[in-house]
């Protein structure tokens, strides 16, 4: 089966529409950076490089320098599918982040968001 046209799209593509999703909910760019960097592991600086580089999906996780360990807690649907069930790893882990940045959309709160 062929690899999913997501895993070779440009991160730096998505980026933009996460933080226009986010800011058409009343959030910010920095409430969305650090939702990403929460789940990632990037910094600031490592995030920015991987948007300046056009790194695409597979290789802005591979790169990700340390995965949230409580990622695992993140549940629910988004795009219609359940996000605990997504088999493929890299997948899971782009719409483990869909799912932080609808939750942060609508409204939720930065502690219910990043599971603390």
């Amino acid at each position: 089966m062929p690899a999913h046209r997501i895993f070779s799209t440009p991160f730096a593509t998505v980026y933009p529409l996460y933080v226009k999703k986010a800011e058409r909910k009343g959030r910010t760019k920095e409430e969305v950076d650090r939702v990403i960097c929460w789940l990632t592991g990037y910094d600031e600086a490592g995030l920015q490089q991987q948007i300046t580089k056009q790194a695409d999906f597979e290789t802005f996780f591979a790169q990700a320098p340390a995965l949230h360990p409580h990622r695992s807690l993140i549940k629910g649907v988004v795009c219609g599918v359940r996000v605990e069930e997504v088999e493929d790893p890299l997948m899971k882990q782009i719409r483990q982040l869909d799912k932080l940045v609808d939750e942060l959309a609508k409204g939720k709160t930065m502690d219910k968001v990043l599971r603390q």
